[in-house]
């Protein structure tokens, strides 16, 4: 199942940015590596998950893909919108003093609301699923090589911002840093959003 091309596709997209690593990062930043952890194994559950639910019901959720797939992007955008407000909140010391990072289950369930990360497991299904259809050990070897190429890549983001936070440790310098995320994820979620109504009404 670890071919080269699944290897190649499941690493890019879960390297690259998105709203799992720059909130990743940020937590990094934030919090430490250590407090990070829950929610970068919430982000990975929460994955395979989505993968166990799609490769058995592909043809369901193909049917369905066009019907729930801008309202979900529209939701999942507002929710980025959101999280982009309060990161950007936690630039204020008292901000940071009342903030936790995102515990192992809110990691998981943000994977529902998150594009990006329908995106990449809907196409792993598509992509990687035989002509005759999912077997259930089929479904599991997905869903374990997946896990593993995953983990290392959203680790990273984690690692980086916990390398980061003893050079912000001032508070002008973690304004700008938590600043520039918070506005990254904002022009993610705008761009997402953007990008699923132009194809929904083109």
């Amino acid at each position: 199942m670890l071919d080269s091309a699944f290897v190649s596709y499941v690493t890019v997209m879960s390297i690259t940015p998105g709203p799992n690593n720059l909130l990743l990062a940020s937590s990094g930043v934030n919090f430490g590596l250590r407090r990070t952890l829950p929610m970068l194994l919430g982000i990975c559950v929460g994955c395979a998950v989505q993968l166990a639910i799609i490769i058995p019901l592909l043809a369901l959720a193909l049917s369905w893909a066009g019907v729930i797939r801008l309202p979900l992007a529209v939701i999942g955008c507002a929710y980025l919108l959101w999280l982009s407000w309060k990161l950007f909140q936690a630039a204020s010391p008292d901000a940071k003093e009342q903030a936790q990072p995102m515990s192992l289950l809110n990691g998981a369930l943000f994977q529902a609301v998150n594009p990006k990360a329908w995106l990449m497991v809907i196409n792993v299904a598509i992509l990687f699923t035989p002509r005759e259809g999912a077997t259930f050990v089929h479904t599991l070897s997905v869903i374990a090589g997946f896990a593993l190429l995953n983990l290392p890549c959203v680790l990273l983001w984690a690692v980086l911002g916990d390398r980061l936070r003893n050079a912000l440790r001032v508070t002008w310098k973690l304004r700008a840093f938590n600043g520039v995320m918070s506005g990254l994820m904002a022009a993610t979620a705008l761009w997402l959003l953007f990008d699923e109504w132009r194809a929904a009404f083109a």
